[in-house]
């Protein structure tokens, strides 16, 4: 193949993989539940080689698929298995902190840089990078970009999108665009970095970024609640923004099954109160003053909802390692799920007030199709993001005739009850391949055409990460619902 070859020169040929056995973490995601096919995974390590591999692959007319972390849940970062092979354009070996403007509060970096490196280098100026989620060890930064990432911060923070400055990307034809503008007023225009924010990589590389830093809280508060439904979390959180205001960092909620879960297939996780409680509130205030005022309205919002019978029980963390350990369980939901079963993930967003009545109606739409399925529930409940995990054991899985069809049924279904709540089927996971339908039913036909305008002028022979993010024509759609499945006992 003459690419390999034009490749092979480009970037020497360690960095142009094409055995199976080195090509393989490459095309399947991490779960192993998509696998594409590629002719050869490249390593670039400058945002120029990036260019040259990309000019090389329009001439030859052949899809690229920019990869960072592999840590999609939607099939979005993986090649496709029908179609032509792709080249796989990794991002692992561009991992460099380019510079630190601490008056400035920004950081230019990598793309490949791991947002666990990002958010190091940051503290060590004494400075935060407030995006954090469970994949941050392994996740890399112009992947989150690429999908406008969420995670545990977005309450206080925002998305990913809200902490970019400036952006740095490889065109489909191979020109570079240098945006790493750091600067928080720029009024000549559009603002093109939102071009490439949550594009999935179907217009441009993303190569470099530059970040919007916080200070760094230097004082915490942390507690874990055990409430009896998501409506007393609800309040909870309305008491904890009245009484805390801006320190209130985090608000995570989830429900006893996904907890046991947890407990049961990560090593090392204990539970703060009892674990049969039914609902689960992880809280925590953040500032950089005295940890005694955040201690202070912590208990104080605390002994007024005992007293008020909203929560069941409670604990304070009592120190860093205690806090730590919490987070620890918080962030090992994905972990646990994947061994523990077949999960249907569903990434939908409600208005805040609208999550309680979201999770009722979800529950009831699922088990019509999923009779008893444990439903696994993870809430960034701050945000209005819930993700709703009807469950299946392995064994279960298999005993279905058209499990794929199973889970598009559910997951529609569920859809369904965030769209009628005003909410979306895709809150921080990106649409990948998984979703593309559900796009064309739930988003508005004049915003899906406006995304294909932007599409064909980017990337107007279509190589960018094809048939991923925009989806196939309405006709090529299907809404039928498979027979209800028997009973999961």
């Amino acid at each position: 193949m003459p690419l390999l070859s034009d490749l092979t020169q480009l970037l020497g040929a360690g960095a142009v993989l094409t055995e199976a056995a080195e090509v393989a973490g490459y095309v399947e995601d991490w779960r192993g539940r998509y696998r594409g096919r590629a002719c050869c995974v490249v390593l670039p390590s400058t945002t120029e080689q990036v260019a040259a591999v990309v000019r090389a692959c329009a001439a030859a007319g052949v899809p690229v698929v920019p990869q960072g972390g592999n840590t999609s849940l939607c099939e979005g970062a993986v090649p496709r298995a029908d179609g032509e092979p792709a080249v796989v354009i990794s991002l692992a070996r561009m991992r460099r902190i380019r510079s630190i403007d601490v008056a400035n509060n920004s950081m230019v970096v990598d793309a490949g840089c791991v947002l666990a490196s990002i958010q190091a280098a940051a503290a060590a100026e004494g400075r935060l990078y407030p995006v954090s989620l469970g994949a941050e060890g392994s996740c890399q930064i112009g992947g989150n970009i690429a999908t406008n990432a969420g995670g545990t911060g977005v309450l206080r923070y925002g998305n990913t999108r809200e902490n970019i400055l400036g952006l740095e990307v490889v065109l489909p034809d191979g020109r570079i665009w240098d945006g790493l503008y750091g600067l928080r007023k720029n009024n000549t225009g559009f603002d093109l970095k939102h071009v490439f924010i949550g594009s999935e990589g179907t217009v441009g590389v993303i190569t470099g970024a530059t970040l919007k830093l916080h200070p760094l809280p230097s004082a915490h508060a942390t507690a874990w609640l055990a409430l009896a439904s998501p409506q007393a979390a609800l309040e909870m959180l309305g008491r904890f923004q009245q009484r805390a205001g801006g320190s209130l960092s985090a608000f995570e909620m989830i429900n006893d099954v996904q907890l046991r879960i947890v407990l049961e297939h990560v090593a090392g996780r204990r539970a703060p109160v009892d674990p049969s409680h039914p609902w689960h509130v992880l809280v925590e205030l953040a500032d950089t003053g005295a940890e005694a005022v955040l201690v202070d309205a912590l208990q104080e919002v605390l002994a007024q909802a005992l007293d008020a019978g909203l929560v069941l029980d409670a604990a304070v963390a009592s120190s860093g390692a205690q806090r730590a350990a919490w987070w620890e369980v918080r962030h090992s939901v994905s972990e646990g799920n994947k061994k523990a079963g077949m999960g249907i993930n569903t990434d939908p967003a409600v208005p805040v007030s609208a999550v309680p009545a979201f999770i009722e109606r979800a529950t009831e739409a699922a088990h019509r199709i999923l009779p008893g399925a444990p439903i696994i529930v993870v809430a960034h409940l701050g945000d209005g993001n819930v993700h709703f995990i009807p469950q299946a054991s392995f064994e279960q899985w298999r005993r279905f005739d058209d499990a794929d069809a199973v889970a598009h049924a559910v997951k529609h279904a569920v859809n369904e009850v965030a769209h009628a709540l005003g909410g979306t089927f895709s809150a921080e996971h990106g649409i990948g391949q998984v979703l593309t339908e559900e796009m064309a039913l739930f988003k508005p036909a004049v915003e899906i055409d406006l995304m294909r305008g932007i599409k064909r002028l980017l990337d107007p022979h279509d190589l960018f990460n094809p048939g991923r993010l925009l989806p196939p024509p309405l006709s090529t759609t299907t809404t039928q619902r498979p027979p209800v499945a028997k009973e999961l006992q």
